[in-house]
């Protein structure tokens, strides 16, 4: 047993029953088509269900892709306490040695002055390759040959690369490839770690070796096979793929979005400043045991912080503590967040990224590993 085998919502679709959840906190709403904002190269659809909605976005053909910078909105300057337990739910290394990547596409140096790119943002992959090929190719950031072609543009992964799906490490070779050729175009590709390279580099580490769990005596490897681990991608795991994703944040600050993996306030146990945050989970993994590996696995698990009537509180304490006026995460798949889960085994409907917590949260895990979507958004989202 591990943390995730404790919540009673699998994620992947053969691993048990799915209850649906209670709907209680969010009420049916109604649809309506707002106007395009000025400067985005798609047309927009909200579904509404009280204080959360969720957006469906149809994006311009590849190659239509606009370049303008969003607007950032204003700062959020929350108020009142929370309490820092989570409400409740259903439960540096040496420097990355990196093989040359050939540029293919020369871009013009920027305008003096000129601001940066637009901002993207990339929910949970789990090792299926090919849906962000053709995800990212469909809104402009790679090329047919799955090459950079987004200029400027900055692009956030939001973690858990590996795991359930076919090629963990393929993706990994991928985001690491274009993180080298948006760098030599003027904009960037980052990513954050997820609750699932904590899984993987553990299974790396440590194999079998025993760790006291509150579910018992386990171990990494066990957890790590229990929660979709491919063998294929711990044959195929280098010491580069190793130090890279070793030295990956673990929060982000990006045009007052505070990013993060997984929805919930254990970041706050970590620090006080993102920076502080990173270099905790940094320090940890250089230096600590098995056992603050384990523990840091299971506090990054917890999910759903920002849910229901506790939710919004949670997430104005993370926002008043980190910055930002929104929070922007994985890790959750959008079905179970939102109990929307159909019960005759059909694949779930998830038109987009799902806006809740009084529009304080943004939901990113379009259910991938459940035939749901690989979802890519532009930020912000309105």
């Amino acid at each position: 047993m591990t943390p995730e085998d404790l919540f009673r919502e699998p994620e992947h679709p053969h691993s048990g029953p799915r209850p649906r959840q209670d709907l209680d906190v969010l009420p049916q709403g109604s649809y309506f088509e707002p106007a395009a904002p000025v400067g985005y190269p798609y047309e927009e659809t909200h579904s509404t269900f009280g204080g959360a909605r969720y957006l469906e976005q149809h994006w311009a053909p590849a190659g239509q892709f606009g370049t303008e910078a969003a607007p950032a909105p204003g700062h959020y300057a929350p108020t009142g306490q929370a309490p820092h337990e989570d409400p409740p739910t259903i439960e540096l290394g040496p420097p990355i040695e990196t093989q040359p990547v050939e540029v293919h596409f020369p871009y013009p140096q920027p305008e003096p002055g000129e601001g940066p790119g637009p901002l993207f943002v990339i929910g949970d992959v789990h090792g299926y390759l090919d849906e962000l090929l053709a995800a990212l190719h469909q809104q402009g950031l790679i090329d047919t040959e799955g090459h950079w072609s987004a200029g400027r543009s900055r692009v956030w992964f939001l973690g858990d690369f590996t795991d359930r799906g076919p090629d963990g490490i393929g993706v990994i070779d991928l985001v690491m490839q274009l993180a080298a050729e948006a760098a030599a175009a003027g904009g960037y590709c980052r990513a954050l770690m997820g609750n699932h390279e904590l899984l993987f580099l553990g299974a790396s580490r440590y194999g079998d070796e025993a760790v006291q769990s509150t579910a018992g005596t386990a171990s990494f490897l066990a957890a790590w096979r229990l929660n979709g681990g491919q063998q294929h991608d711990l044959e195929r795991l280098q010491p580069h793929h190793i130090s890279w994703l070793s030295r990956l944040p673990a929060m982000a600050l990006e045009d007052g979005h505070l990013l993060l993996h997984s929805d919930t306030t254990a970041y706050l146990e970590y620090g006080e400043t993102i920076a502080d945050v990173n270099d905790a989970v940094h320090a940890l993994l250089a230096d600590e045991g098995i056992d603050e590996w384990w523990d840091a696995f299971r506090k990054f698990t917890k999910r759903f912080a920002f849910r229901g009537q506790a939710g919004t509180m949670a997430a104005q304490e993370l926002l008043a503590v980190y910055g930002g006026y929104r929070v922007v995460h994985g890790h959750s798949p959008i079905p179970y967040l939102t109990g929307d889960q159909p019960e005759d085994g059909t694949p779930p409907h998830v038109p987009g990224p799902y806006i809740y917590a009084d529009e304080l949260a943004i939901a990113m895990d379009g259910g991938v590993t459940m035939d749901g979507r690989l979802l890519v958004a532009r930020l912000p989202l309105n």
